[in-house]
């Protein structure tokens, strides 16, 4: 089984991978930032490094998913192939980052990976405001984050409801986390594994298009 959890930069999804990891006994699988040999260039100079930066994590997924597929474990992953092309490949490609050559390019090496790997069975989408995005960035520290701007932020989140709302024919949980902290509240991190449970191994489970709105 594949879980994904997905969300913007600061929305805490390496902290539930784990904390989801530890709780069902799944196996992790995280986004490569520390690793990533274009990442700290990238945020220096983007229209430079969009392509090989975007390049390498379509790598990096591609091999991630391949694995996850082929294996009888479940696996819970922090972001996905999906939301990497339709959140952040679009945005670098509305702002002008990336050129029409690249971009074309990239859509097709993306479209003939995923024929051949199948959707999440489930995706958790972690919804958060800018501000709340702010206050992770700056309480985590990363140096090579601190000079993302706001309008870099909003834009990412424009793209991700419309990438949850009309893009992803997936199976979705929406949780909204700006009043939660699920890392330190025992009662937020059940709110969200309740969800979990209902939706897995639950009676009535929810069609595979129809999102759920985590705080209903």
């Amino acid at each position: 089984m594949h879980i994904a959890v997905a969300g913007n930069i600061g929305s805490g999804k390496s902290t539930l991978t784990q904390m989801l990891a530890e709780h069902y006994g799944w196996t992790p699988r995280y986004e490569t930032v520390s690793h990533n040999p274009y990442l700290v260039d990238y945020y220096r100079d983007i229209p430079r490094w969009s392509f090989a930066m975007e390049v390498f994590f379509l790598k990096e997924r591609f091999r991630d998913i391949l694995e996850i597929n082929r294996s009888t474990k479940t696996f819970v992953q922090d972001r996905t192939i999906y939301e990497g092309v339709h959140v952040f490949v679009a945005n670098n490609k509305r702002l002008g980052h990336l050129s029409d050559k690249d971009y074309e390019t990239y859509m097709e090496l993306f479209g003939l990976m995923t024929d051949i790997v199948r959707y999440p069975d489930l995706m958790i989408y972690l919804r958060a405001s800018v501000p709340h995005l702010v206050h992770n960035i700056q309480k985590r520290g990363r140096n090579y984050e601190q000079a993302i701007q706001l309008e870099y932020l909003t834009g990412l989140n424009s793209l991700y409801e419309e990438f949850i709302g009309e893009k992803y024919p997936g199976r979705v949980l929406t949780i909204d986390v700006d009043d939660m902290d699920f890392q330190h509240r025992r009662q937020d991190f059940a709110f969200i594994t309740d969800k979990i449970d209902a939706l897995l191994y639950g009676l009535f489970p929810l069609t595979a298009h129809e999102p759920y709105d985590g705080m209903a």
